[in-house]
């Protein structure tokens, strides 16, 4: 398996570059990450940001770090985005993703992205508003391709979520999307798959399984999170925990699918009140139980 690290775990601890690539060097052994927008906001100011960014990825760099992409966090997640009820609120949707293309050129990384967004409860149950939003987010999208090549990205990243009232949700959705925007953009954009949420049991029922997945979708997929979950909540536990998501089912499912390039991200996520200490105790053991499944 081809393991790497979403920084999520390390919001609010380990912060500069420096100090956050020697945990993840040599506390972690790990020598892949996706950065997450939670450490560098992208709608700080362009200076400040993008110098706080290039630390980032300049000490990564030094440590022998690979960078394979940017992602939106907790923070950007609360945010309605390309399918907010407003059209001024789509607008900053857009401004939010192009900021971040801003802030993962400046880095020297080849791909960025988030969830699309999420409809206000009114329109999540209108077939018709619902449609139209949508509409109106592929031209976005499209737009937004052609600026990140302009950057020198390479690719868009769209992560489906567990809940009916966003899109992509299902992997049926996720394959509209894509197949909608196959051919329109100037660089591929294509979808970052979380095994919590794909595994949401109460939404997708018979469905909530990874080769459902594969099967609908396999040829759009880029990489994927992983997470322990019990497939009632999206958990974002370690490893550590009991589950339904074993490191043997991950490779199990990496070599009978014939995965090479598509990177198993490591998303944990924390409560902000837990010890530093217990955490990368706890990192430590998660990723040791997922190199001894290679």
């Amino acid at each position: 398996m081809k393991l790497g690290l979403n920084l999520s775990f390390a919001v609010k601890r380990w912060l500069g570059g420096e100090s956050l690539a020697r945990v993840v060097k040599q506390d972690l052994g790990m020598d892949i990450v996706q950065f997450s927008w939670d450490l560098v906001d992208p709608w700080w100011p362009a200076a400040a940001r993008n110098a706080a960014a290039r630390d980032y990825a300049d000490a990564f760099r030094a440590a022998g770090i690979t960078v394979e992409s940017t992602f939106g966090g907790l923070a950007s997640y609360c945010y309605n985005h390309f399918l907010a009820p407003d059209a001024n609120l789509r607008a900053l949707g857009k401004a939010h993703l192009k900021r971040a293309i801003d802030m993962t050129a400046e880095m020297g990384v080849r791909a960025t992205g988030m969830p699309l967004g999420s409809y206000s409860a009114q329109d999540a149950l209108d077939p018709a508003r619902r449609e139209a939003i949508y509409q109106q987010a592929l031209l976005a999208l499209v737009e937004l391709s052609r600026y990140a090549k302009t950057r020198g990205l390479s690719t868009l990243l769209i992560e489906p979520v567990p809940l009916a009232t966003e899109f992509p949700a299902s992997a049926q959705d996720a394959r509209r999307l894509m197949t909608d925007l196959d051919g329109a953009t100037d660089i591929p954009v294509r979808l970052l798959v979380d095994w919590g949420h794909a595994l949401f049991a109460p939404l997708f029922g018979e469905q909530a399984n990874m080769e459902h997945w594969i099967e609908q979708c396999g040829e759009y997929i880029d990489a994927w999170h992983i997470q322990q979950t019990d497939g009632q909540r999206d958990r974002h536990w370690n490893f550590t925990r009991q589950g339904i998501v074993t490191p043997e089912r991950l490779s199990a499912f990496w070599r009978d699918q014939r995965l090479t390039e598509q990177t198993y991200l490591i998303e944990i996520l924390y409560p902000f009140e837990q010890s530093d200490e217990s955490v990368l105790r706890d990192m430590q053991a998660g990723i040791a139980l997922l190199k001894q499944a290679v």
